[in-house]
């Protein structure tokens, strides 16, 4: 096992990686006080949930569950009332931890509960894609969705610690670690040039599900993440460079109904228009935006958004969490592993990009 520390003096936290995790005591034991809720989803509870149940129960817990539908149709405010109603019965206290098992989806309305729950209870990631691994499960964002865009509703609540079982990737569908390979890349491409140079000699690795190199990227994944966090928590400043891609992937998830594409899959498109968004405005050289849309590509992840009316593509951006004082700010690179946060982008660059890049239908 590999731990490394978030640090934010009272709320620092540890990320344990390693396999076999999921189920030592010693790790939850330290952030048992009371009641624990362990709040996953229809898909990890058959695999995973009787083995975290025992773990916390021979930590002394009483336990309780809370079993949600699987997807991003789960972030809304029907769920979240179900897991509030959930933990009032379970008469969980402010003493309590709620354990968050399974993806960024449940990651996300976990956290999102305990943050509001009686004003804010403890809560323990325990991450089971690599999409959650490597971004969502560390740094304290929570949130549920609205009609009109993702994540539009949350807080930030730091986890208590994050518990990293890079074993459960092996129940992983291929589908899913492709959609985790996104925010891999995303955290080379935006913050770590040597990173995108060991990831274009091992994806071919990381797709294998190579334990060694799956260990490697979870780990310097969190290294950057944290790094970013403990300077800026409630994204002031830097921490936007890790939205990388989001602007346009966020408007892809939403325009589609949150589904049809995976986290991932729409990062991996909204890199490669941030990218030549870059190239287009003179910030980066386009030989390397084609080297990161060639990476992608070769992590099986799709390099085009869907075709959407070009009105409805202005709409979505409009409402980006990032923007300020009206103004739309965009993640772009000045180099591969140089991120920067630009406001005042030409629209019609943002147009022209849109149209160069959106050749497939809606899914």
């Amino acid at each position: 096992m590999e731990s490394l520390s978030v640090a934010l003096g009272s709320r620092s936290y540890p990320i344990h990686i390693g396999a076999g995790l999921i189920d030592q005591r010693a790790l939850y034991a330290p952030h048992l006080r009371g009641a624990a809720a362990i709040v996953t989803n229809s898909v990890v509870a058959p695999l995973y949930l009787a083995r975290v149940r025992a773990a916390l129960e021979a930590g002394g817990a009483r336990v309780a569950e809370v079993v949600v539908e699987d997807g991003e149709q789960a972030k809304g405010f029907p769920t979240l009332d179900r897991v509030i109603d959930a933990l009032l019965s379970a008469r969980l206290g402010r003493d309590g931890v709620i354990v968050a098992l399974g993806g960024g989806v449940v990651g996300d309305l976990a956290g999102f509960a305990a943050a509001v729950y009686q004003r804010g209870v403890a809560f323990v990631q325990v991450p089971t894609t690599l999409l959650a691994q490597v971004d969502s499960s560390v740094g304290g964002k929570t949130a549920i969705n609205h009609a009109r865009g993702k994540n539009l509703i949350g807080a930030f609540h730091q986890p208590s610690a994050v518990i990293t079982d890079v074993a459960t990737l092996d129940t992983l569908p291929d589908r899913e670690l492709r959609a985790g390979l996104a925010e891999v890349i995303k955290h080379g491409v935006a913050l770590d040039a040597a990173f995108v140079d060991w990831l274009e000699t091992n994806i071919p690795s990381l797709l294998a599900r190579d334990r060694d190199a799956l260990t490697y990227a979870v780990r310097r994944s969190c290294e950057l993440k944290a790094a970013i966090v403990a300077q800026d928590e409630r994204e002031a400043s830097v921490r936007a460079l890790l939205n990388l891609g989001h602007t346009f992937g966020h408007a892809i998830e939403t325009a589609t109904g949150f589904g049809p594409w995976l986290h991932g899959e729409a990062v991996a498109a909204g890199m490669v228009m941030a990218a030549r968004l870059s190239s287009r405005a003179g910030m980066l050289a386009p030989r390397e935006a084609e080297r990161i849309e060639a990476l992608i590509a070769r992590a099986g992840l799709p390099t085009r958004a869907p075709k959407l009316p070009l009105e409805r593509w202005r709409e979505l951006i409009a409402v980006d969490k990032k923007n300020a004082g009206g103004r739309v700010r965009f993640v772009l690179l000045q180099g591969v592993g140089r991120a920067k946060l630009e406001t005042g982008v030409d629209e019609r660059l943002v147009d022209e990009v849109v149209a160069a890049t959106s050749a497939a239908a809606v899914q």
